[in-house]
């Protein structure tokens, strides 16, 4: 590590970058999207029942056993904080320096609170965090950002391959495709592997960028570990969605959410008001419960969210003394 990597900006490492007109347009259509079908959905459903929209979600909301679901979902927000957080600092110790899990516990937390607007950012702002408190490259720290983010999109779909395996019987036809995506997905991934390792194109100088610095590190074994640290995470979820579910007046099962899940969470990560894209899966994929699958999408999407925020400001005073001396 040498003095010109030690004086990075973490401004630059971690500035936004202008937006993008053609990506605000489509989100924009994506969430206008969302929102008029589950209007119009919803509306159905009350009209069916003899009642007004209002009068038909408030029923849902109150036959909702509220106390053990909150209780559930603090613990599994905690529980998710722990693993996230664990995950974090194993690649960080994998490919910059070596830094103990109770000094990045404040470093997620406080990332928490801007991932409230969008997760990519909070993830910049740890590797601005990072920059400002230990000196560590900003353009390296936010290679690992990438290689995390990356890895998750390949956990989720190896996950949602292994839920359609035990599950394709129940799933909507449409997530047939889900064999094709894995495949095409890991002829990308082996070709992406082999790249950075310079089997493929060994003279390209594209892999040499810094902020493609940990996947140069990586190796197949990295991959194979952030799968097995981020696991217990989905596989934690599946119980809990499944035990929430019931408490909203919907029958589910442990196998049926293993298929629906990363598919869900997937759409979680579409930067849309409210979760409103992942609010309308749900409702797509349980369409004789329309009322209370957009209540529990609502609610468990955005507490979990918002419940985690509330993890950062507990930390946040500490975070203000590491990069401010406050």
């Amino acid at each position: 590590m040498n003095d010109s990597e030690l004086k990075t900006d973490p401004a630059e490492a971690a500035s936004p970058r202008k937006p993008n007109k053609v990506g605000q347009v489509v989100f924009l259509l994506i969430t206008a999207g969302c929102f008029v079908y589950l209007y119009l959905r919803l509306n159905g459903a009350a009209a069916n029942e003899g009642l007004s929209l209002l009068a038909y979600m408030g029923q849902v909301f109150a036959n909702v056993q509220w106390i053990p679901w909150l209780g559930l979902m603090m613990l599994y927000s905690c529980l998710y904080f722990a693993i996230d957080t664990l995950v974090v600092t194993r690649a960080l110790n994998w490919f910059i320096e070596p830094i103990k899990y109770k000094d990045i516990l404040p470093i997620r937390a406080s990332a928490y609170i801007i991932s409230v607007f969008n997760e990519q950012i909070g993830k910049g702002a740890m590797a601005y965090y990072l920059n400002k408190r230990d000196q560590v490259p900003g353009w390296e720290v936010g290679s690992v950002m990438l290689f995390i983010m990356f890895c998750e999109m390949f956990y989720l779909l190896i996950w949602a391959t292994i839920g359609y395996v035990f599950t394709s019987a129940s799933l909507p036809e449409v997530f047939n495709i889900i064999p094709f995506i894995a495949l095409g997905a890991t002829v990308f991934f082996t070709l992406w592997l082999l790249y950075f390792q310079g089997v493929i194109l060994p003279n390209n100088q594209l892999r040499e960028r810094r902020i493609l610095h940990a996947f140069k590190l990586a190796k197949l074994k990295h991959y194979f570990l952030f799968f097995l640290l981020r696991s217990p995470a989905l596989i934690i979820a599946v119980f809990v969605y499944t035990i929430a579910l019931n408490l909203f007046g919907v029958e589910a099962s442990f196998l049926s959410l293993i298929g629906y899940l990363p598919v869900i969470f997937f759409a979680a990560t579409i930067p849309t008001p409210m979760r409103a894209a992942a609010i309308t899966f749900w409702v797509i994929l349980f369409p004789e419960n329309e009322g209370q699958m957009a209540a529990f999408g609502l609610v468990q999407h955005n507490f979990f969210i918002l419940f985690n925020a509330l993890i950062g400001v507990v930390f946040w005073p500490r975070a203000q003394r590491e990069l401010f001396g406050k």
